[in-house]
């Protein structure tokens, strides 16, 4: 009989025959992101096409390395190899670097971070502050070594020569370019006579403008204190520090001219022309004002002065007399109360009221003893009488006249139905008790 292998030896073999084939060893493979979740390490999802589909890990070493965001349905060019899981006898491809299909990494990355901050509001224009129409400081982020530089200096220079330029000499392109930026930006903000700040370098590929690009930087501009215009690349370039920024200038020059709206001879022609109408309003107002005056002093007030106090004059003897004759009305008003009072207390007479209530006194006293002394004597009728009642009840009393009581059991035979023969019974007289026993009793 033939020799039959275990499902190990199958699998470790096709295992061997992975691991040894050099076309497996490092596999180019195009394919979509299907069945993607983002894990905190490791990332595990599918590629596939119109007819197959393939497990794909990617370690988390690998995957930091990616400078874009693996997407569902992203469609991506990896470079892996392929190996067998013992276990469960399936194949996966191990992706050791990704790109994405069709464009660049840094273009995918670009779409990705501007919807991000598109989302959280960095691009509002509600966010966006208006620029100074007059400077004396300007501050610019750029090489020091740079064209732009020398732009802004001379298109300031010709526009406003008063003007006073802070250069802050810094990386634009190529490793820690980004932190750079942020950190002028913020010494910048540190300053308080800077009026607007430039930040800008020349034309390039996207690689070289990418640090204008950063989530960092454009955070920086968005927290700035100082309206900041972006100036990066040429006019068809453009980066996210562009959207963020306050302004952005297709060119250096657009953006010095940005900084100095007003140039320094349309300032003194303003200031000639409003120098010019202040002038004609205020000699509009002095001639107005001094023939209001010349009107004033020609007057009969101005003239005539103690004509303005006739009415005050007259009214004051108006309400003098007023204030006499309310005084004489109040004094008679006042005689006449008195008058009226004294004929009242005259009629009253204090003392033959008195005399009055003395006599009253002396009735009322007769009057109290003649009631106590009816009183007493209905009262001692009343008790004399209840007293003969009370006496004629006295059971000692009716017995001293020859009657006598009948007792059983201490209470008292009032009727010959209530003993019977045989009965003992207290016979009470005038001088002690008898016992008897009822012999016959006769109803």
């Amino acid at each position: 009989m033939p020799d039959y292998l275990t499902v190990s030896h199958l699998t470790k073999y096709l295992k061997l025959k992975f691991e040894r084939d050099p076309y497996l060893e490092r596999v180019y493979l195009s394919g979509q992101v299907s069945n993607f979740r983002r894990r905190p390490n490791h990332q595990y999802f599918s590629l596939k096409d119109e007819n197959a589909v393939i497990q794909a890990t990617m370690w988390g070493s690998s995957y930091k390395k990616l400078c874009f965001d693996l997407e569902e349905g992203m469609k991506i060019n990896v470079v892996g190899r392929v190996q067998l899981y013992e276990p469960g006898g399936s194949y996966s491809i191990i992706i050791e670097s990704a790109q994405p299909d069709g464009i660049g990494a840094l273009a995918v990355q670009f779409e990705q971070l501007k919807k991000k901050l598109t989302q959280a509001g960095y691009f509002l224009e509600q966010h966006k502050q208006q620029l100074p129409q007059f400077v004396s400081k300007v501050g610019v982020v750029t090489s020091s070594s740079g064209a732009v530089i020398r732009d802004i200096i001379t298109t300031i220079s010709r526009r406003f020569s008063g003007v006073e330029i802070i250069l802050y000499p810094t990386k634009v392109q190529g490793q820690g370019a980004a932190e750079e930026i942020v950190k002028n930006i913020r010494r910048a903000n540190e300053r308080q006579d800077l009026d607007v700040l430039i930040i800008g370098r020349g034309g390039g590929s996207i690689e070289d403008l990418w640090a204008f690009n950063e989530e960092i930087v454009v955070e920086a501009i968005f927290e700035s204190r100082l309206p900041i215009i972006s100036s990066v690349g040429h006019e068809t370039d453009t980066t996210l520090s562009d959207f963020v920024a306050d302004k952005r200038a297709a060119t250096p020059t657009a953006a010095a001219e940005l900084a100095t709206p007003v140039t320094k001879s349309d300032l003194l022609t303003w200031l000639s022309e409003r120098q010019n109408r202040s002038f004609q309003a205020v000699l509009r107002q002095i001639t107005i004002h001094r023939e209001r005056t010349t009107q004033l002093s020609n007057s009969v007030i101005f003239r005539q002065p103690m004509r303005l106090y006739d009415a005050y004059i007259q009214k004051l003897d108006q309400l003098s007399l007023s204030l006499n004759q309310s005084l004489k009305n109040q004094v008679q008003t006042a005689s006449q109360n008195i008058n009226y009072l004294d004929r009242r207390l005259k009629a009253i007479n204090p003392q033959q009221g008195l005399v009055n209530f003395q006599d009253k006194l002396r009735q009322n006293q007769k009057l109290l003893m003649s009631n106590m002394t009816s009183l007493y004597d209905t009262k001692l009728a009343r008790f004399e009488k209840a007293q003969d009642t009370l006496l004629s009840l006295d059971t000692g009393r009716i017995v001293s006249r020859g009657y006598a009581i009948i007792k059983q059991n201490e209470q008292i035979i009032s009727s010959t139905k209530q003993i019977k023969q045989g009965d003992h019974l207290m016979i009470e007289m005038k001088d002690g008790h008898i016992k008897v026993e009822v012999e016959d009793v006769n109803n």
